[in-house]
């Protein structure tokens, strides 16, 4: 998806330079050709049909090119084609919880405070229990929320969807590279909705299936005890 917006992005910003100097050139033709000293005595031309014909028709080719792929991108991006696996999103105050339908897993995800980081680890971003995916594989991402607007955001991947209470939004995901990539909440959700970060870890699928025989493909995973969330934290300050 992020490839496709990419591309889209490179595609409008040719578009529009040619038509800021285009624009330009015409100006500054007008501005010299028909200025005040070359012409004393002003054009009464009311108008003329063949240029307004062109002024006309050029912006509308121009409309076309740009929304035939622009739809195409729109269409892609809604909903994924045979998807080969699912991952339930669940957002809530403040972390995530991951489920993975078919093979019957389910974990939260909680942001590691900076006095537990470790080398390496990226502040406000790493989290104990990433989304784990095989590489080169298409997954339908499931998002929905627990209690109050989260939204589900990686813009490395072109990824932002909401996550709405009681409704299942859906959207999808294909990485050709492993390594790590990084997302937020970006729907403002409360007092920390700054501090419930996405991340998603793209593997081998060899190193994808061993993470699901860790985790126990069957019995869904235990959920973290409650003092580890932090509602509970913040209601242990109060």
């Amino acid at each position: 998806m992020m490839e496709g917006v990419a591309h889209m992005h490179n595609f409008l910003l040719v578009v529009i330079t040619c038509i800021a100097f285009l624009v330009g050139a015409l100006l500054s033709y007008v501005t010299v050709r028909f200025r005040a000293s070359r012409n004393p005595i002003p054009s009464k031309t009311a108008h003329h049909t063949l240029l307004e014909v062109v002024w006309t028709m050029i912006p509308v080719f121009v409309l076309v090119a740009i929304a035939i792929p622009s739809l195409k991108l729109l269409f892609s991006v809604e909903k994924a084609q045979k998807a080969s696996m699912t991952v339930k999103a669940i957002g809530h105050q403040w972390y995530w919880t991951y489920e993975y339908p078919e093979k019957q897993i389910s974990y939260d995800s909680l942001m590691i405070e900076d006095k537990d980081l470790k080398p390496g680890q990226i502040r406000l971003l790493s989290v104990d229990n990433p989304v784990v995916v095989p590489v080169d594989t298409t997954v339908r991402i499931l998002v929905t929320s627990q209690d109050v607007l989260h939204s589900f955001a990686v813009p490395s991947l072109g990824i932002k969807k909401d996550a709405v209470p009681g409704r299942l939004n859906e959207t999808w995901l294909r990485i050709g590279k492993e390594g790590d990539y990084y997302g937020q909440c970006s729907e403002l959700c409360g007092i920390k909705h700054g501090f419930m970060p996405i991340h998603v870890k793209v593997v081998s699928q060899e190193a994808y299936e061993a993470w699901v025989q860790s985790k126990g493909a069957g019995p869904k995973a235990e959920k973290p005890p409650s003092s580890s969330h932090p509602t509970n934290q913040v209601k242990d300050q109060k």
